[in-house]
């Protein structure tokens, strides 16, 4: 059994034991007697977030559900009814196995696709694709390039998305800024899978402001991994995906399973 899980069950048992003792009428009744302010929670959190965005029930019994913002990003965590413990993790439903705490925090951390410009980025595909995803990405971070290789399978089987890739040099990487700005400058998708593939970039030949730019961008918005792409409702993954997923999280009539337009 995973720690979490472990963690979860020993919080549960404890939050019951003090939040539904036997003559307190079930669930329905605690719920409506604790109450939780932002205001509260944010003095319980004190020094460990910087501000409180939001307080409801959790989908779990005893709990309350807490949207924080930290360093530009934001997270859920969960408090017990005694206002004692604090949780930090996923909570998984047994019905289905669906990770509650993820699908909250995708939603959670939706952003504005009409305030990223994409005058920069690398197409992708067909312009006048129905479906426009945006992808930030680091030319020298190996799951970036396996994410290529997956969007590029996107691209030949659904001709109706586009991608459009924006480049974000991670300081992990020492040469993915200098890399990146030749890109831009020669706005040069094969410099970029040149890249990928190892081979030498030549170094660039214009300023690239735009590179700058994408790096405050992606704080702004709290993105701070490759590859992450975006979404045209403004959903954030944070992650490599293969060809499949990507088709299923798009809705795509291409994705295994899906069924076709007569």
């Amino acid at each position: 059994m995973k720690s979490w899980t472990v963690l979860l069950v020993l919080l549960l048992v404890a939050t019951a034991a003090e939040a539904f003792p036997p003559a307190a009428g079930g669930e329905k009744k605690c719920s409506s007697c604790h109450q939780l302010s932002v205001q509260e929670a944010g003095e319980l959190l004190k020094g460990g977030v910087d501000r409180v965005l939001r307080v409801e029930q959790a989908e779990v019994p005893a709990l309350w559900a807490v949207e924080v913002i930290k360093s530009n990003q934001k997270f859920l965590m969960y408090i017990d009814y005694s206002k004692k413990y604090i949780f930090n993790g996923s909570i998984i439903r047994l019905a289905d196995h669906q990770n509650i705490t993820s699908r909250r925090l995708a939603e959670l951390n939706k952003v504005d696709v009409s305030k990223i410009p994409l005058g920069d980025a690398l197409l992708l595909g067909d312009a006048k694709a129905r479906t426009k995803v945006i992808v930030f990405t680091d030319p020298e971070c190996p799951f970036c390039k396996r994410l290529h290789t997956a969007l590029q399978e996107v691209v030949k089987r659904d001709p109706d998305i586009a991608f459009w890739i924006k480049l974000f040099p991670l300081k992990m990487h020492p040469n993915a800024y200098a890399i990146s700005k030749s890109i831009v400058c020669n706005r040069s998708m094969e410099l970029l899978e040149a890249s990928f593939a190892g081979k030498p970039v030549p170094p660039p030949l214009c300023e690239a402001k735009a590179i700058d730019d994408n790096i405050a961008l992606a704080q702004t918005l709290g993105i701070n991994s490759t590859p992450t792409l975006i979404l045209p409702d403004g959903l954030v993954v944070r992650e490599s995906k293969g060809a499949d997923d990507i088709l299923r999280l798009l809705g795509s009539n291409a994705a295994p399973g899906a069924a076709r337009p007569r």
